[in-house]
């Protein structure tokens, strides 16, 4: 099992050789020791591995991940997971803001809390949140599902599309074109696969719904200058 020490080894050379792996390498489980807060660490993974990080990340870990499992056992930085096609993201600590921003696809969990903007164009990924999140999330989340645990922010959803927000705790506004939709036995099916995908042993009962209301779709007369 392959062991990097950032320590000594640039972020380059360690992407350099997460890259190059052939498909059916037997090198499928890495350790990133002493990352220290680097940026770009594991970025653009394309290989179906375990690559375990010990300590804070910084901006864009694990950014356009696809078949990976990365697990973070700390801190990240601005959008983590960005542009994640496949695979899954874990980071143990808090995220900051961006994570999860424009992913295709794939499991995003972040076991604290995340700042603004989490999910901003989510297009397929799936969140979820154990803790609470920050301003301006899913904010123009075209598909996919933020699952939030603790509270939401300000402008929960603005401009959404057709992406799924399920939210535990309270939510402090809602953007622009965003309702609270009844959840159905569908949702319901959505919510537990992805509670039971992450881990969590929590009843979906407590979960409101929140979703597009599709007014943004159509020219208004009132909204011409």
């Amino acid at each position: 099992m392959p062991v990097v020490d950032l320590a000594t080894v640039s972020i380059r050379d360690l992407n350099r050789a997460l890259h190059n792996l052939p498909e059916n390498t037997n090198e499928t489980g890495w350790t990133i020791c002493n990352p220290g807060g680097r940026h770009s660490i594991a970025a653009g993974v394309d290989a179906p591995i375990d690559i375990e990080i010990d300590g804070h990340v910084g901006y864009y870990c694990a950014g356009m991940n696809k078949h990976a499992e990365i697990t973070i056992n700390g801190n990240a930085g601005v959008g983590l997971a960005e542009n994640m096609m496949s695979g899954i993201v874990r980071v143990k600590g808090d995220a900051s803001q961006a994570a999860g921003a424009t992913g295709q696809g794939g499991l995003l969990v972040i076991e604290g809390n995340a700042s603004a903007r989490c999910g901003i164009s989510m297009k397929g990924i799936e969140i979820v949140v154990k803790g609470s999140i920050g301003p301006m999330s899913a904010f123009m989340a075209q598909a996919g599902s933020l699952v939030v645990l603790g509270d939401a922010g300000e402008a929960l959803g603005d401009s959404i599309y057709e992406a799924r927000l399920f939210v535990r705790g309270e939510v402090k506004s809602l953007g622009s074109d965003c309702e609270e939709k009844v959840i159905g036995d569908e949702e319901r099916t959505i919510l537990s696969g992805l509670l039971g995908r992450a881990g969590i042993d929590v009843s979906v009962d407590g979960f409101r719904l929140y979703g597009s209301a599709r007014r943004l779709y159509h020219f208004h007369i009132d909204n011409a200058y």
